[in-house]
């Protein structure tokens, strides 16, 4: 699948806002933390990836009630849903002067109710976007950091009306971020995730 920017503009990808916001000490922090251990850029994004998918419970899997969706809040309370923690990482990534892409996929929700927006990150690396995904692993989904094919938690099945959005967003998708704004807590946020985009 060919990635498409939405803005042509790679500067775009760097930027500091009140959802990626890099510029928070906290953000800062963990960003130096992790780069204190990696040897290289490589090493770092991969380090990045590995502790918001470990280190950073889905909610859904902790049973966490809390919604979140500010980078900073995410590494904070150390909770989100796909949304939240693929914030987390792009405020990481950008930290480092790294460009980073939030992008979507439309899947089948379990048991057949209907379809979900899960989000994902871009990392722009060795001139190429390449897709990852920080949700968090669990039985049955294995996803892993990756710069030589994708390694995502699931592959959508068009067959099934599941999508990939070849979109890469500077910014989080209004629709998405809107109801994450809104959410009272996960379980409302579960009847109000868009189903498309």
């Amino acid at each position: 699948m060919q990635l498409i920017q939405n803005t042509p503009d790679l500067s775009a990808y760097l930027v500091a806002d009140e959802v990626i916001d890099h510029e928070h000490p906290m953000v800062r922090e963990t960003a130096a933390r992790l780069a204190r251990g990696a040897s290289d850029s490589y090493a770092y994004v991969q380090s990045a990836y590995e502790f918001v998918r470990d280190a950073i419970p889905h909610s859904d899997d902790s049973g966490d009630p809390r919604v979140t969706w500010r980078a900073s809040d995410v590494l904070t309370r150390r909770t989100g849903v796909c949304h939240a923690k693929a914030h987390a990482l792009a405020a990481l990534l950008r930290a480092e002067d790294i460009p980073a892409a939030l992008c979507y996929q439309r899947l089948a929700l379990d048991g057949g109710a209907g379809y979900g927006v899960h989000g994902l990150v871009a990392v722009r690396f060795r001139g190429a976007w390449h897709r990852q995904d920080p949700r968090g692993n669990k039985p049955g989904v294995d996803a892993r950091f990756s710069l030589d094919g994708e390694r995502l938690a699931w592959t959508p099945d068009p067959e099934s009306s599941e999508v990939d959005y070849p979109v890469l967003y500077a910014e989080p998708h209004p629709v998405v971020l809107s109801v994450l704004k809104a959410a009272t807590d996960r379980s409302q946020l579960g009847k109000t995730l868009p189903t498309a985009l």
